[in-house]
């Protein structure tokens, strides 16, 4: 499909740059495909356990963000030898990891990189070290960081929280996102993107849904900063979705099966559950356990085999997660949705408000 069909217009005053407070108070718009003339209504998410039956799951990942972007320099080559790259020392160099690789070793999108080459050290500052190698076709480097303190550790030390592009645009990241951009959830650290239709929950709105006999259930994506990544090309065939770790062990995907035995929906708490739900369903809707990468691609013909439902922010404009929600719900229901909440004061994105698309 082309591109251009999931464009829109976004006034950037609807961008959030903080989220709401309470996470609960954030408005939901809900498009419920079973209600009368594809109903759609205008609520907040505190009032998301009225929208549910008793018998549903709500599936929430449960990934940790870690502070994967990094400034640094180019330090000069140690190995003695000829440094054909000897004018880019001391170049300015901004990192973000995006996938682990090894204990060691992050691959990660490098800002200035035509100032790096394989071999380069890179000093973050406060003891950490990376050397930079296997430079691939987008541009990003594998990151080999030096010593023997665990990876995670260094990060804490030198890096920060991982903003998405379209708000560190417009302010810094400060002591404040260390906790917003945290979901309540969130355990297994390896993420450097919240998923953040989670962001709007809080304990009191989980006790109200587990009092209306709404299950939940865990599992775990590490987000990847591909995940922001504009679609360059001009027909969706032709985007290459860069692949993300994740796991769905035994025990949830039994629950999560007799759910759906049961009469109930397993509803997917952001696109990250939903994308790794769906890597692990087969042909015949049963999922499976599920541990290792997946890069699924979700565009409108895709048959959904493992979810009922979605709940989650407001996307980019020509965005792969727009072109998910349109798979979904249809195409033209997710413009004609989508220019509603532009209209009615929605805000947008990472920080912002959500729907629940029940199709």
């Amino acid at each position: 499909m082309k591109v251009d069909l999931f464009d829109f217009e976004l006034p950037p005053e609807r961008i959030a740059l903080r989220p709401a407070e309470p996470r609960d108070a954030a408005r939901l718009l809900v498009l419920d495909g079973a209600g009368p003339d594809g109903a759609t209504r205008d609520l907040h998410v505190g009032d998301l356990p009225a929208q549910l039956r008793r018998g549903d799951m709500l599936v929430f990942n449960d990934t940790r963000v870690i502070p994967a972007q990094l400034e640094g320099v180019r330090a000069p080559r140690a190995d003695g030898g000829p440094d054909a790259n000897r004018d880019a020392a001391g170049a300015k160099i901004g990192a973000t990891l995006h996938k682990r690789e090894g204990p060691r070793r992050w691959r990660a999108f490098v800002r200035n990189a035509k100032r790096l080459r394989d071999g380069d050290t890179i000093d973050f500052g406060q003891g950490v070290t990376a050397i930079a190698a296997d430079r691939a076709a987008d541009g990003s480097f594998a990151l080999s960081f030096a010593g023997e303190e665990p990876v995670e550790i260094l990060l804490e030390r030198a890096g920060r929280m991982p903003l998405p592009p379209y708000i560190a645009a417009r302010r810094d990241a400060d002591a404040r996102d260390a906790e917003d951009y945290q979901t309540m959830f969130a355990a297994e650290k390896g993420a450097v993107a919240a998923p953040t239709a989670a962001l709007h929950f809080t304990p009191a709105l989980m006790a109200t849904l587990a009092g209306a006999g709404v299950e939940q259930a865990i599992l775990t994506l590490h987000v990847g900063a591909g995940t922001f990544l504009p679609v360059k090309v001009d027909d969706t065939t032709e985007h290459q979705m860069h692949a993300e770790w994740g796991r769905i062990d035994a025990a949830t995907a039994d629950r999560l099966n007799a759910v759906r035995a049961a009469g109930g929906r397993v509803i997917a708490v952001g696109t990250t559950s939903l994308r790794l739900i769906e890597s692990a369903s087969g042909e015949d809707g049963m999922i499976r356990p599920f541990e290792g990468d997946t890069a699924i691609f979700i565009t409108p013909g895709y048959r959904f085999r493992g979810v009922d439902g979605l709940m989650t922010n407001f996307h980019l404009p020509r965005s792969t997660l727009f072109m998910l929600v349109s798979a979904l719900m249809g195409r033209e229901r997710m413009q004609a949705a989508y220019a509603h909440a532009i209209a009615s004061g929605y805000r947008f994105y990472s920080y912002g408000d959500a729907s629940l698309l029940l199709p």
